[in-house]
Formats: C-alpha cells, structure tokens, sequence
C-alpha cells in the first residue's frame, strides 16, 4: 500500500549543510534537534518521500554579505568567478561519498535511487529516496570522462549551471527586478553535455540557467524539460525565474517545474522577508498550473538552501502546505500529482 501522500521534492542542500559542519559525523541527521530545514525525524513528520539531494560546490572564496547590494527597487549578487576544477571534483567527490554513508548507516530508512521502480518502491514502503543531482556542472571536466564516472556512482540528475559561469554555460546572476536574458548560451561543451546526459539517461535540470542557455537545450534534449526549484517570472520578475515562454516549452516537452519555496523568488517584492504568507505559494501553485497544466507541477523547495516562509519552517511543516492548498480547492487526486506523481512520470521517462 501507498505510503500516505509522500512528497517528493525537486531540491534541497542538506548535503551542503552536512558538509559544511566540518565533521563526517551524521548522527544529526538521524537524531534530528532542529538545524537546518531537514533531517530524517522531521522528513518523517512532513510526509517527506525524498527528493533530489544536491551536491553543490560552494564558491571559493565564500560570498559575504557586501557582495548582495540591496536598495528600494531591487538587489543585486556580485557574479561569483568559475570554480577551480580540481576544488569542485574535491568537494564534490566528498559530498557524494557523504550521501552513500548516510545510506550505509540508516540501517534501511534512506535509499539512493538509480532507476523509477527503485523510486516508486521507497514510496510505497516508506523509505526515504535520495537522488543524487549535481548543482552546476563544475565537478566535470569538459571531455565529460567524470560524467561517465559519476553516472556509474549513481548520479541522475544534473544541473548545467548554478548562478555562475563554467565550461559548460552561464547562470543567471541572482538579481531582481531583472530578466533571465543575461548573456550567451550554453558553450560547445555545454552542448556535447546535452547530448550525453540524453544518451546516459541524466535529467537536465535548467534552474538557474540563463535564458539562451535554456533555448539551446531546447533545440538539443531529446527528453522532457526540467526546472527543479523555479517559479514564475510573471509573479515574482527575479532573473531566476521562468518566463511565460519558457513555462509553455516546458509544458509542450512533457517536463515539470518544482515550486522553489525561496522567499526572494516567490514574492512580488523579491524581498528577504521571512514572514511571506502561505498565498504567496499558493498564487504560484494556481500561475503555474493555469498556465503548464497540473500534470507539469512539482514541488522543488530548496531546503536548506535559501531562506523560506516561516509559515512552513522546515520539512516537518510540509502538511501546512497541503493543508491550504485543500483549503483552496485542489482535491487529494490532484495533490496526489503536485506530490510525487509528475515527478515519477518524468524520470520514467528520462531514466534509463
């Protein structure tokens, strides 16, 4: 039997935050106290089915507070310069190894998933499911011998940019009010990695891409289109979020776009504004669904990655969400689709 409406969720960096603790020890992720949005006692309280567990190679050196400019009509992040290769291939290569040990030491409660039927078993069962994702294509060089490599370890979905320059394309600077326009499109590179996640069976995953490069995989995937944690650039006009043509191509390709849960992509405003109300999520939720159809809408909420509503909190307070989205009108079948159901639909057809 089904386990009870589990969510599964097209982002989150808790293996950043793991990483950035400076210890190997995992007890608190299983243990949970609080830190952070997720850990595996909360999962269990939200509902939590599992979802796609970045590995992101944070810049180096680290963003600091004077790199965000912010005034009355907008804010603007300093573009971080492209990663040294030999620091991505490191830190990803550690946070990957993080993720199997958190495997190897649940004792049965997480599993990381490399085919549907794997996926579709841990939400039946209760099992927590980890997809291994890459934000931003910086642990692979460009003759993409790494992809091969990790695909092998069990990597499944990945992310050309995140909101800087590699070999592959550009990301889109982390600016509001601005559009996803912001410069060339993905490089020679960036296109052989196209056809090869296509041919290996690796979701793409555009969030954080800019707009040329966006249209360049649109020319060249042969699978369905893919924003993990992107919202509407109609609602909230951040240079992160996805214009209307870009939501119908999306929709035409059969792909999903993820709610990101992130206050400054969510808010009309852009403001970092913790106190963001629940309507604000739910007047995505209804854009995007006008808009792409229900069968095109996930959740991807960027725990542990960005600042969401304290409405939610963290991952325990998932059934906030739903709760309101019932009170809005969508019934337990289309639930049941934001939930989990067009996300399983998309990576049986893109997993190989």
């Amino acid at each position: 039997m089904m386990n009870p409406l589990p969510i599964f969720d097209g982002h989150n960096d808790v293996l950043l935050q793991l990483h950035l603790s400076g210890s190997k020890d995992n007890g608190a992720f299983f243990a949970g106290g609080g830190q952070g949005h997720v850990d595996l006692p909360r999962a269990r309280v939200g509902g939590f089915g599992g979802g796609f567990f970045a590995v992101f190679v944070p810049p180096d050196p680290p963003l600091l507070k004077s790199d965000v400019t912010i005034t009355e009509t907008g804010r603007e992040m300093r573009m971080p310069p492209p990663l040294n290769g030999t620091y991505a291939q490191r830190v990803a290569m550690a946070m990957v190894a993080r993720l199997f040990r958190l495997e190897a030491e649940s004792e049965g409660q997480v599993k990381v998933v490399h085919i549907a039927d794997e996926l579709m078993g841990c939400l039946e069962t209760g099992v927590l499911a980890a997809v291994l994702h890459f934000e931003g294509a910086e642990p692979i060089d460009p003759e993409l011998d790494a992809l091969e490599v990790f695909y092998k370890a069990g990597l499944r979905s990945l992310g050309i940019v995140w909101s800087r320059p590699n070999a592959f394309g550009y990301g889109v600077p982390l600016k509001f009010p601005h559009s996803p326009d912001t410069g060339p499109g993905l490089t020679e590179h960036g296109k052989e990695l196209v056809h090869a996640c296509n041919h290996l069976g690796i979701m793409l995953d555009l969030s954080h891409l800019n707009e040329q490069g966006f249209w360049d995989v649109v020319r060249l995937s042969n699978a369905p289109l893919v924003a993990t944690h992107s919202n509407a650039h109609a609602i909230c006009p951040s240079a992160r979020n996805l214009t209307d043509r870009q939501l119908d191509a999306i929709k035409d390709s059969g792909g999903v776009v993820g709610l990101n849960f992130g206050v400054i992509d969510l808010r009309e405003d852009g403001r970092w504004d913790v106190d963001t109300p629940l309507s604000t999520m739910v007047r995505q939720i209804d854009y995007l669904v006008k808009r792409v159809g229900l069968e095109h809408v996930g959740f991807g909420s960027d725990f542990d990655g960005t600042m969401i509503p304290q409405a939610i909190g963290d991952v325990a307070g998932l059934p906030k969400l739903m709760a309101v989205l019932r009170e809005h009108g969508y019934d337990e079948a289309t639930l049941g689709q934001l939930a989990y159901e067009n996300w399983l639909r998309v990576l049986q057809r893109t997993w190989q």
